[in-house]
C-alpha cells in the first residue's frame, strides 16, 4: 500500500480512494486489538509525539495506544507544563521538536489551521487531532468505519447530525466524509448554532430535530462546545435538552433500526439521555474501539507503508 501524503490535515482534501484505503486498512488492524498480545512490529523504531494544546482523553489515549500497538515510541507533551506557557511560539516549538527527529506529530489546537501551519515547519508527518472548529479527520474516519461495519455500506446511508453545528469540527469532517462516500447528510440544531451557508458543504439543514431524524439511518448527537463559545447560544441546558436532546420519546419518531453515534464526551441528560446512550441502538463504545484501529491505519499509511516520491 502506498500513499503520496506526508500529513493528515483534514477530510476535505482527501479523495474517495484515500478514505476507502484508510477504512480498509483500519478494518485489517482491528484483529490486532483482539489478540492476547496486542502488538505488531510494524513501526518499531518510529517515534510519535502527541502535542495537545486542548484537553483530551479518548483521542490522545487512542493515538498513544495505536502507536504502542504498532511498536512505536509515543511521547505525550502536556502544554500546561511545556514551554508554550512561557511564551514559546508554535514555530519555535516545531523547530525544537523537529530537532529531536520524530516521525510524526499528532496535534490538537484551539485555533483552526494550526496543524497545516505546523506541517510547513517540520519534515515529519503531521496528524490533525482537532483544530478549533475546523476539522477532526480521525473522528470522521472512525465514525465512517463504525457505520460501515454495522450497515455494510456508506453509499445511500442517511445521516442526521444534531446539535452545535457551528462550533463542531466533528460535524464538518463527517459532512465531508459521508457525502464523499455517497451518503446524504441532514443537520439540525438551534438557529444560533447553525452556521449560515452550511448547505454549501453538501448537506441539508432541517427546520427542527424531528424533521432531521425521522428518516435517518444514523443519528449523530454532538456535544455542546462550550469551550469554543464566547457567549450564550441557548437559554439553558434544560431548554436545549427539551428541543434538541435525544431521549426515548424523540427516538420513537425515528426508524426502528436507527443507530446512534456520539463523539464524546457525553453530557448525559443534555444532548442525550442515559437510557439512549446505553441502549441497544447506541454504538458509542464501538466508536471508541474503532478509534484505535483507525489511528493505527493512519500511522501505518503515513509512516509504515512506502510513500511514493
Amino acid at each position: 500500500m502506498k500513499t503520496k501524503r506526508k500529513d493528515l490535515l483534514g477530510i476535505e482534501n482527501l479523495t474517495v480512494d484515500e478514505i476507502e484505503l484508510l477504512l480498509s486498512t483500519a478494518e485489517s488492524f482491528k484483529e490486532v486489538s483482539a489478540r492476547e498480545i496486542k502488538k505488531v512490529p510494524t513501526l518499531r523504531g518510529k517515534t510519535v509525539i502527541n502535542l495537545f494544546y486542548e484537553p483530551s482523553t479518548r483521542t490522545r489515549t487512542s493515538f498513544e495506544i495505536a502507536a504502542k500497538r504498532m511498536s512505536a515510541d509515543a511521547v505525550n507533551i502536556s502544554i500546561a507544563s511545556s514551554s508554550a506557557v512561557k511564551g514559546e511560539t508554535l514555530k519555535d516549538t516545531a523547530r525544537n521538536l523537529e530537532a529531536m527527529k520524530p516521525d510524526a506529530i499528532v496535534i490538537r489546537h484551539s485555533s483552526a489551521g494550526t496543524p497545516e501551519m505546523l506541517s510547513r515547519y517540520v519534515g515529519c508527518s503531521v496528524i490533525n487531532a482537532g483544530d478549533g472548529a475546523h476539522e477532526h479527520p480521525s473522528q470522521a474516519l472512525l465514525d465512517l468505519l463504525t457505520v460501515k461495519e454495522r450497515l455494510g455500506r456508506i453509499e445511500g446511508v442517511r445521516l442526521a447530525i444534531v446539535g452545535d453545528i457551528a462550533h463542531s469540527r466533528v460535524a464538518r469532517s463527517n459532512i465531508y466524509g459521508f457525502t464523499k462516500l455517497g451518503a446524504s447528510v441532514t443537520v439540525a440544531g438551534p438557529p444560533t448554532m447553525m452556521p449560515p451557508g452550511i448547505e454549501r458543504l453538501g448537506c441539508r439543514a432541517a427546520a427542527n430535530m424531528t424533521d432531521a431524524i425521522k428518516d435517518a439511518d444514523v443519528i449523530m448527537m454532538l456535544r455542546i462546545q462550550l469551550e469554543r463559545q464566547d457567549e450564550a447560544f441557548f437559554p439553558s441546558a434544560r431548554e436545549y435538552s427539551r428541543l434538541y436532546g435525544l431521549d426515548a420519546d424523540k427516538l420513537r419518531t425515528a426508524k426502528k433500526d436507527v443507530i446512534i453515534l456520539h463523539p464524546g464526551p457525553v453530557n448525559r441528560g443534555v444532548e442525550i439521555s442515559p437510557d439512549v446512550a446505553d441502549g441497544p441502538y447506541s454504538l458509542i463504545l464501538d466508536q471508541v474501539t474503532n478509534g484505535v484501529a483507525v489511528r493505527m491505519a493512519i500511522f501505518y499509511l503515513l509512516l509504515g507503508a512506502s510513500r511514493e516520491t
